[in-house]
């Protein structure tokens, strides 16, 4: 299950890409170069996020197994 960073980072992605567009359509470059910036920002807050719940991830499963072998 995606975490909030992950979430938000897909949705900044989305974000750029629309601003991306209207600003290629509107003949725009500053607003598409803030498109482009947004969805990068998005993508490495999405990094960041699959990191966070994979560490958690990890972290739980170890956590179950000491406490599997100290019953």
């Amino acid at each position: 299950m995606m975490n909030k960073d992950e979430m938000a980072g897909k949705a900044e992605q989305m974000k750029g890409a629309a601003k991306e567009k209207v600003g290629e359509w509107t003949d725009n470059p500053d607003l598409e170069a803030e498109g482009v910036g947004d969805q990068a920002a998005g993508k490495a807050r999405e990094t960041v996020g699959t990191a966070k719940r994979k560490a958690e991830e990890a972290a739980d499963a170890l956590h179950d197994k000491v406490k599997d072998k100290l019953r």
